[in-house]
């Protein structure tokens, strides 16, 4: 079972997006995700998403919340316990990102982007508004979302 963490950071409506194009047998080439990563050893959630997105963006995340817990299930990839972000504050500037293409992108815009169908599932949530937390298990059969359940 794969850990890992993912952010949309909020800025003037608009949240930042990572169009994965760089990396070479990337399961999210050309998707469209927010900017996370696995766990190392030994980190909490809050520890890997800090790390992770100052890596990925260069950004120090100074206000985020912990919004729910995504279980993916595959039959092509390992399971996944993802721990999901939101941060609407932060300090730095964006640097270079090694996996893709940040860019801040209109709220309003994200669901129309190419993402997992999963993905799209939380995205909306996110968007609604709706501060609860969640858990969410999805899964896959290949590259099609099979079957999915909001369990809070």
């Amino acid at each position: 079972m794969r850990l890992t963490t993912l952010c949309y950071i909020e800025k003037d409506e608009k949240y930042l997006m990572l169009h994965r194009t760089k990396k070479k047998k990337d399961e999210n080439h050309d998707k469209w995700i927010g900017v996370g990563g696995k766990f190392e050893a030994g980190e909490s959630p809050d520890e890997c998403v800090i790390r992770e997105v100052k890596e990925e963006t260069g950004l120090t995340l100074t206000k985020y919340q912990f919004r729910g817990i995504v279980t993916f299930c595959s039959d092509e990839w390992e399971d996944e316990y993802m721990h999901l972000f939101t941060a609407t504050e932060f300090e730095g500037n964006l640097i270079e990102c090694n996996e893709g293409t940040l860019e801040w992108v209109d709220k309003e815009k994200v669901l129309s982007l190419p993402t997992w169908e999963g993905d799209h599932l939380f995205l909306e949530r996110l968007l609604s508004g709706n501060p609860s937390f969640f858990s969410l298990k999805v899964e896959y059969e290949g590259d099609r979302l099979a079957k999915w359940k909001f369990f809070t």
